[in-house]
C-alpha cells in the first residue's frame, strides 16, 4: 500500500491553482472536467503521481466556498529554510500566519501559511527534526 492523494474541495479553481503552482511550485499533473456532475478534478504535485502523493482540487461548480469544519489540521511541505519560504509566499501573494521558529516544546523549525480556501500548509525545514 501507498497514500496517492489528499482530496481538498475548492471554491474557486483557478484561484486555487494559482496558488499551489506559483506560490508553492506545484506542477499540474491533470485536469478532467465532469460537466454530466458538475465538478472538475485537478492533481498538483511535486512530481509524478506514481512515484510520490499528490492533492486532489475538486471543484463543485456550483459550490464558492465551504466550512472547514475542526478536525482538519493541515498539509506539511518539507523547506530548506523555513523563513526563506514565507518570505517567498509572501512575495508571491501567500499569506504567512505563522512566522517561522521553533514548534512550540521542541526545536522543529515550522512556518504556517494558508491557501486561497483557507487550508493550511505547514513549512517544515529540512534537518531541524
Amino acid at each position: 500500500m501507498r497514500l496517492l492523494h489528499t482530496m481538498l474541495r475548492v471554491g474557486n479553481l483557478d484561484r486555487s491553482l494559482a496558488f499551489y503552482q506559483e506560490v508553492l511550485g506545484m506542477k499540474l499533473l491533470r485536469r478532467t472536467d465532469y460537466p454530466e456532475g458538475r465538478f472538475t478534478l485537478v492533481f498538483v504535485g511535486y512530481g509524478d503521481e506514481k512515484d510520490t502523493a499528490v492533492l486532489e482540487l475538486t471543484h463543485n461548480w456550483d459550490t464558492e466556498s465551504y466550512e472547514l469544519g475542526n478536525a482538519y489540521g493541515h498539509i506539511a511541505v518539507e523547506v530548506d529554510d523555513a523563513a526563506a519560504a514565507c518570505d517567498a509566499a509572501r512575495a508571491k501573494g501567500g499569506k504567512v500566519v505563522r512566522e517561522a521558529g521553533p514548534m512550540k516544546h521542541g526545536t522543529t523549525v515550522i512556518a504556517f501559511i494558508e491557501d486561497p480556501d483557507g487550508y493550511k500548509i505547514e513549512f517544515i525545514q529540512k534537518g531541524s527534526r
